[in-house]
């Protein structure tokens, strides 16, 4: 749709080149001496005139929105009839007034398609210019016609050794070459008397007068219109059709059968390509007010949150020291498994661990039982489900607060301390910890490391200060189990079962917070495969999610701030946002291979360093190293376009009412342990981890 716009707007494949005059020894003394009009249908080209006191108004590279109609309506008062000559391009823009300019009795005449110099083009140029003119004439009225004019041309008397074989040949395809003998220039502006006087025959002679109904500003050619069809009529003018004029045959004919309707086809493609880009730059014009939006609310907000949890008399209340249980369900994580395990074996808060083995069939089991650590049970199940494995453990937890992770996360030894201080205030029924990618020293692990601090945790931060953070992450969340219990646990009526708790404790009014020195140490997908599968089942999961929760837009009360705030934002950041994001390359990739490219680039440069700055002051408030920055104009060009594809297809699904199953990712166990709060560099890992995913 924006091709064919791009066409019938001149932008692509326009030529805007004009030939300068050449020598004239080539045309004939009679075309030279002749009249306006030049018929060379008959392989003897002449040239003929209008007879006295008949003038014949032209219009050129209309029809134009504005204008036309106004030239119209002054040539309906005076009962004046005219010639238009439109451009393809405008009139399969604008076929309702080509329409009425047949149906008020004017002839049409052919100006090209694209208002090439046709001296400067081939033949097949030259045939294509007219077919394409004429396939738009059809579509807009149903006709035909032999009246056409070149562009840039001007008298018989200009015409040079360039463009008479141009119109010998154009006659040899049957069509009347009208040029004028009396041209207003109008396209000059030079005020409405100026354009009255030039375009006023003398002495009473026959005329074709040359105007404009388009190209610009037309309101001079309008004004002199009004003065001038009444001023010569008193004269005795009569203002006809060409063909009046001349008393020939009608220059139209009526166009049916498939000729017709693959005009109609090309008029309501073009219609079709108008409505879609005009509803693609208002998604554009949308979209970037949501970008720029969401990026000075993070940039605010989250300096906000920063400055406010890191004052030296900052408290959430008193310090939570009791004991807590950690969850770590575990479906085959045997590569995974015991670095998760020796993490929290680490940590510097009493805590009970439960490995939650999920039917794996890997030993994942075996493997904690076998490190004989203290605190540390194992529940077996048969395969449930994430959700059925976590509402086990919660079921044989010993303490209240309960700390939830996934089993290929390593901790730092402060990371459960730092995430059960917010329970300190009663109002709070879950925190949000600072997940990170342990593996990004791999491209596409660095670009999701960018993705981790600024897409979710600044996010978190701005989710924070509005009260409506609408998700714990799987990899480091707490809660309260006074807080989960009467909302029934973790459910498995979606697939992001960390979303929908979060927003069911909001509804049950709990307060859900952000700790960002809650730090765990995750393992990203390695290859394209692996994070489709995952990000295709989080955003499907995140739809889900707000659709099961829709009726808090409703609720009144504490609990409803996050159907009026928090639901609102999720959805348009999380999912409307996203699938009108590709606009902005869309609108790059036209506007550099089509103009305007410098302002395209720049306008595109604009948007990557507003990203630059918030990916940097993120980066920052997470005390993260700027060297990984670097690939962020990548990210931008290559991974977001395959988040945009796997968010199409959610929409899909989603739309379509298909289903989606979980999906088991394949882990390496390349992030262990971290020594003394540092995680280690990955291990290098063997072929045996770099087989094909199934």
């Amino acid at each position: 749709m924006l091709m064919l716009r791009g066409y019938v707007h001149s932008e692509i494949l326009a030529d805007h080149r004009v030939k300068p005059p050449t020598a004239t020894d080539r045309v004939p003394q009679e075309i030279l001496e002749g009249g306006p009009v030049i018929d060379a249908r008959a392989g003897k080209a002449q040239g003929l005139s209008v007879p006295d006191h008949r003038l014949v108004l032209t219009f050129d590279d209309g029809p134009d929105p504005e204008w036309t109609p106004k030239v119209l309506d002054v040539l309906k008062k005076h009962d004046a009839h005219a010639v238009f000559f439109v451009t393809g391009t405008m009139a399969s823009r604008h076929p309702g007034l080509v329409r009425r300019m047949v149906d008020e009795g004017h002839e049409i005449g052919l100006h090209t398609f694209n208002h090439p110099d046709l001296a400067l083009q081939s033949r097949a140029r030259i045939d294509r210019e007219l077919s394409q003119n004429q396939l738009a004439l059809t579509g807009a009225a149903g006709i035909r016609t032999s009246l056409f004019r070149p562009p840039y041309s001007s008298f018989a008397a200009a015409m040079d050794n360039s463009t008479w074989p141009v119109t010998e040949y154009i006659g040899s395809r049957g069509y009347i070459t009208v040029l004028n003998n009396t041209d207003s220039e109008d396209w000059k502006r030079p005020g409405v008397d100026e354009i009255v006087r030039r375009a006023t025959p003398e002495n009473g002679e026959g005329a074709i007068v040359l105007m404009h109904d388009s190209g610009g500003d037309r309101s001079q050619t309008v004004a002199a219109l009004s003065r001038f069809l009444p001023e010569l009529k008193e004269k005795g003018y009569r203002f006809e059709n060409l063909t009046e004029a001349l008393d020939a045959p009608s220059a139209h004919s009526e166009v049916t059968g498939p000729d017709l309707w693959t005009g109609k086809a090309w008029t309501f493609l073009v219609q079709a390509a108008e409505r879609t880009t005009d509803a693609l730059v208002a998604g554009l014009a949308v979209i970037g007010t949501l970008v720029i939006a969401r990026f000075v609310m993070m940039l605010l907000l989250a300096g906000a949150h920063a400055r406010r949890v890191r004052r030296r008399n900052f408290r959430w209340g008193p310090p939570v020291t009791e004991p807590v249980t950690v969850l770590v369900p575990a479906y085959n994580e045997a590569k995974c498994i015991e670095n998760t395990v020796r993490s929290l074996m680490a940590s510097d808060h009493p805590i009970e661990i439960l490995v939650i083995d999920d039917g794996s069939t890997d030993g994942t089991a075996g493997i904690v039982q076998a490190m004989g650590l203290p605190n540390v049970r194992v529940i077996r199940q048969l395969n449930a489900g994430k959700p059925a494995a976590l509402n086990r453990g919660l079921a044989n937890a010993r303490h209240d607060i309960v700390v939830m992770m996934d089993g290929d996360t390593v901790f730092e030894p402060s990371t459960v301390r730092e995430l059960v201080q917010p329970f300190g205030d009663p109002k709070v029924g879950a925190v949000a910890g600072n997940a990170k990618v342990g593996n990004k020293d791999s491209l596409i692990g660095a670009w999701q490391h960018i993705e981790y601090v600024m897409g979710f945790n600044l996010d978190r931060r701005m989710y924070d200060i509005l009260g409506c953070m609408p998700t714990i992450p799987g990899a480091v969340g707490a809660f309260r189990r006074s807080a989960l219990e009467p909302i029934g646990g973790m459910s498995d009526d979606t697939l992001a079962e960390d979303t929908d708790v979060t927003m069911a404790l909001h509804r049950a009014g709990w307060r859900v917070v952000y700790a960002e020195n809650a730090r765990a140490w995750t393992e990203a997908p390695e290859s394209v495969q692996q994070l489709w599968s995952q990000r295709y089942r989080w955003s499907y999961g995140t739809m889900q999610a707000i659709w099961k929760h829709r009726r808090s837009v409703i609720e009144k009360g504490p609990s409803g701030r996050f159907g009026r705030v928090g639901l609102p934002f999720v959805s348009l950041f999380m999912v409307v946002a996203p699938l009108l994001a590709p606009l902005i390359d869309v609108f790059l990739l036209y506007g550099v291979v089509f103009g305007p490219t410098r302002k395209t680039i720049v306008a595109w440069l604009g948007v990557l360093a507003l990203q630059a700055v918030c990916a940097a002051y993120a980066f920052r408030l997470d005390r993260e190293r700027m060297s990984h920055l670097v690939s962020l104009p990548l990210q931008q060009l290559l991974y977001r376009q395959l988040m945009y594809v796997v968010l199409l297809q959610s929409w899909i699904t989603a739309l379509t009412g298909g289903r989606l199953r979980w999906q088991k990712l394949r882990r390496t166990g390349v992030v262990e342990a971290p020594v003394d709060g540092v995680i280690p560099q990955q291990r290098v890992r063997g072929s045996e981890d770099r087989r094909p995913v199934a």
